[in-house]
């Protein structure tokens, strides 16, 4: 069976990332981060419904004035255009990440390892969330991380790609219970986004202090396996080329479904509130329970 014509569209966005991807490889690190800069100031300008929707969000969830949105919703653009940058870049850095990324707090994920039952690195859209999980490849660690599927077929296959070069691997369409479960068994590390709407599938417990649907499939992992679900958090210094990555404590999770979901979802909103303008805000993640006006 033929795989169905791509739109013009998703060919000038194709084309656009390989212009890119190749530009990027051939400058400084700064330089590319300011070009992603660029591009994503100028995408931000060009996306006016997208923007007011996610200010709306960003006023609603963080009880913040107009204005206020509009500036973490325009520097949550940068933080992407950058992190797009890194991400292409990422045959050109992965011999150098120390020299990008800082981690702290190492010692909870080897305490958590040495259980031997398998790790759930909890995460959200926040700072560059593929750098944390390439520094683990990176370093060695056995790291799996449940990806999405694009709309684009050949996006996923560039990600899935870009990952594999920096020791990490994706798993399957989706979250993907087969493959989640024999990556715990194995005692490997499984990386997994907890800031989606999971519409009719999901719980509903706090986000931000809003209602939220959010997956419980992690939780349900740790509940039965006894994985334990540690928070890892990324977010990018003042000076834009560095990163600090925070691994903490594992949470206390209990046979109550819904208590343990929001101990996570606590966790995530937590560092989202510090570090607002590193989180992706035109992802509407109260789309299924709180009405967007």
């Amino acid at each position: 069976m033929s795989k169905p014509r791509k739109s013009l569209a998703q060919n000038l966005i194709w084309w656009s990332l390989l212009l890119l991807a190749r530009s990027f490889r051939l400058m400084p690190h700064g330089v590319a981060l300011s070009l992603g800069s660029a591009v994503a100031t100028v995408v931000w300008s060009l996306s006016g419904r997208r923007v007011r929707e996610a200010e709306a969000r960003c006023a609603r969830a963080l009880r913040v004035g107009s204005s206020e949105a509009r500036r973490i919703v325009r520097l949550s653009y940068v933080n992407l255009g950058r992190s797009l940058a890194e991400v292409l870049r990422f045959p050109v850095i992965k011999g150098k990440i120390e020299k990008i990324v800082e981690v702290h707090g190492l010692e909870n994920l080897d305490r958590a390892i040495a259980l031997g039952k398998g790790v759930i690195l909890l995460t959200g859209h926040l700072g560059n969330w593929e750098l944390a999980a390439a520094y683990l490849g990176l370093k060695g660690y056995p790291i799996r991380v449940v990806g999405a599927e694009q709309r684009d077929d050949r996006l996923t296959d560039m990600l899935v790609e870009l990952r594999k070069g920096v020791g990490v691997t994706t798993i399957g369409k989706g979250f993907d219970l087969r493959g989640a479960i024999g990556c715990l068994r194995h005692g490997e590390i499984l990386g997994v986004l907890l800031d989606q709407d999971a519409k009719e599938k999901g719980v509903v417990a706090p986000f931000l202090g809003l209602p939220a649907s959010t997956p419980y499939g992690p939780v349900k992992l740790a509940q039965k396996l006894g994985s334990p679900i540690v928070p890892l958090f990324i977010v990018r210094r003042d000076s834009a080329r560095r990163h600090d990555l925070h691994i903490l404590p594992p949470l206390e999770v209990t046979a109550d479904m819904k208590a343990s979901v929001t101990r996570c979802n606590d966790v995530i909103s937590e560092w989202i509130a510090r570090f607002p303008e590193g989180w992706l805000w035109l992802y509407p993640r109260w789309a299924s329970t709180v009405k967007e006006e």
